[in-house]
């Protein structure tokens, strides 16, 4: 099939527009050297976080305005029905490009014929390393290595296990959401985002489905792109956001795995979880409260 450009960019926005802005300024910047559109999928913001995008951009983007906030992954699949692109890029709106990551990623999704889908190195405000992909899907294994503190993940990858310091391209099971790019061949044979999810693991259930349709998922050190939400999980998830990310923990797992392999899963989370009371108790550890929040809040979302 002939697509009429090279690269769809597709930004959710949902009253972050101080921060889109500077990502779509930072795509006008730096991307040069291969045709691409940006489409921004408001998420029913509010008028005047709309208006802000809308006066900036005229006509240099299309602006898709929804009556209501539908979730990150269903958000993309709107600009999935307009995209016109080759390769779709998905990138949130707290990022700036760094340098020509666009080219690079969409470069190497041309060049390699078995590569589903691929994503740069992510840098936090100050430049430091940031979480770019991760090594293995959600699991049995990962249940035990959050337990024993990334202990196992450490020293199955080492420094590479979250960020890509080898300079060179690497095979990773799933791509941060914050610039995943796929192939639109791709998305057209395995299907958008899963409407299930409203926000959290669409983008690793995304990926789980074109590592089962048999191409990569490639970590791409060149393209560097600064990823501003860098400040750690605990800080920054509210109870609702916990709830939602429990919730579609438990959707991944009814989507990817046997009942069974879920049961023994979330066996572990919640044996793991009263070990790290008990022993936070015992300690008067200040993660006493919250590993308390965290198994309130799945105790809750299982009944």
């Amino acid at each position: 099939m002939d697509y009429k450009i090279d690269t769809s960019i597709i930004i959710v926005n949902y009253n972050t527009s101080r921060y889109a802005i500077d990502a779509i300024d930072s795509i006008f910047e730096k991307t040069t050297g291969l045709s691409y559109e940006v489409i921004v999928v408001d998420n029913n913001s509010s008028e005047s976080d709309l208006n802000a995008i809308k006066e900036r951009y005229k006509n240099r983007i299309n602006l898709i305005p929804l009556t209501e906030n539908i979730g990150f992954g269903r958000a993309n699949n709107e600009a999935l029905k307009v995209a016109e692109g080759r390769n779709i890029l998905f990138l949130n709106p707290d990022t700036k490009l760094i340098n020509d990551a666009i080219k690079i990623l969409s470069d190497f999704l041309d060049k390699h014929d078995k590569v589903g889908a691929c994503g740069g190195n992510l840098f936090g405000e100050e430049g430091k390393p940031n979480m770019s992909y991760e090594r293995y899907f959600p699991s049995i294994f990962a249940e035990i290595n959050i337990f024993l503190s990334n202990i196992p993940r450490k020293i199955l990858f080492g420094r590479n296990a979250l960020f890509n310091h080898s300079k060179k391209v690497k095979p990773v099971a799933f791509i941060s959401g914050a610039d995943l790019m796929t192939k639109r061949s791709v998305i057209e044979e395995i299907g958008g985002f899963n409407p299930l999810f409203f926000m959290y693991y669409e983008e690793t259930e995304l990926c789980f489905r074109i590592n089962k349709a048999k191409y990569k998922i490639m970590s791409v050190p060149e393209a560097e792109i600064q990823h501003l939400d860098s400040c750690s999980f605990e800080n920054r998830m509210s109870r609702k956001k916990y709830e939602l990310f429990y919730r579609s923990k438990h959707v991944f797992f009814d989507l990817c795995y046997s009942k069974q392999y879920k049961m023994i899963c979330f066996f572990l989370q919640n044996i793991f979880l009263d070990i790290r009371i008990f022993l936070a108790f015992v300690l008067k550890s200040k993660g006493y409260s919250y590993w308390k929040f965290q198994k309130e809040i799945t105790k809750s979302y299982n009944n």
